[in-house]
């Protein structure tokens, strides 16, 4: 690991220095095919690998999903059904939100930000004015507007491989959630149980382990996963009193995408007099 080590900190190096550095292959120390970092405030890039790629985003659609719905200013207490529509039937993932299951949007939203519910977020996009065809045009218009312009959705929910962006792209994107105090909150949410009609509890959990992590100060987190797009996470995190965007996309590996975000953290605090100035 010492090479890997050597190799990131003379990233930070020529950063600072105004250079956008590419790592060999060879001494790459990510596990992501696509990483941007970005400091929030200063703007400074910290991090870049293949960072104008364009590539499936998987279940970090949700965020797109969450920020046109709470724009929409729709009243969160509102009773949403989960229907047929709302099965998927293009990779047929499993939902313990049967047909038939009534929750209001708050908790809809929550479980679809918090443990990547697909029904939820389908659901969610459903109940929008104009339904699911006039909340795909929200999400792209919105991605236009945030200058996401090598950025698109076809659903809401992330199972389509042609919802795609590139890291530069989602920095726009959590740039803006993370100005959303009610998706912050949910995307860090550990855990969550909600109450059906019949009596039954259902407990969910969050997908991000690093949020149950008190070493961290997590503040925006979403994680996602089909195969075309590999394992992506993207978070805003505190690392030194800094804000700081981490993107990971295409990451091969149960842990490798955590482990990613472990490495970009303890070079930053290592450097961080250098990294962020």
């Amino acid at each position: 690991m010492l090479r890997p080590l050597r190799t990131f900190f003379t990233v930070l190096t020529l950063l600072v220095s105004g250079f956008a550095f590419v790592a060999p292959a060879q001494a790459d120390p990510m596990r992501s095919e696509a990483v941007f970092v970005q400091d929030l405030k200063s703007t400074k890039v910290l991090y870049d690998k293949n960072s104008k790629d364009t590539r499936p985003i998987a279940s970090i659609t949700k965020l797109m999903t969450a920020l046109i719905v709470a724009e929409a200013g729709q009243d969160l207490q509102t009773t949403i059904t989960i229907s047929d529509d709302d099965i998927d039937r293009l990779r047929h993932s499993r939902s313990r939100l049967a047909v038939g299951t009534t929750l209001n949007r708050d908790n809809m939203l929550l479980l679809a930000l918090m443990s990547s519910e697909n029904r939820a977020a389908h659901a969610l996009a459903r109940y929008y004015p104009g339904g699911l065809s006039a909340f795909i045009r929200a999400m792209n218009d919105k991605a236009r507007e945030l200058g996401m312009r090598h950025s698109r959705f076809v659903d809401p929910t992330g199972l389509s491989a042609d919802n795609v962006s590139t890291p530069r792209d989602l920095i726009k994107l959590l740039k803006a959630v993370n100005e959303n105090p009610l998706i912050q909150r949910y995307t860090v949410n550990e855990r969550h149980q909600v109450k059906l009609k019949n009596g039954r509890a259902l407990v969910y959990n969050n997908t991000n382990r690093l949020v149950k992590n008190d070493d961290w100060a997590v503040q925006l987190s979403k994680t996602g996963f089909i195969n075309e797009a590999g394992r992506c996470l993207v978070m805003v995190t505190r690392i030194d009193g800094r804000d700081v965007a981490m993107v990971f996309l295409n990451s091969q590996g149960r842990y490798s995408r955590i482990g990613d975000a472990v490495r970009v953290r303890n070079y930053l605090e290592k450097n961080i007099n250098l990294a962020m100035l």
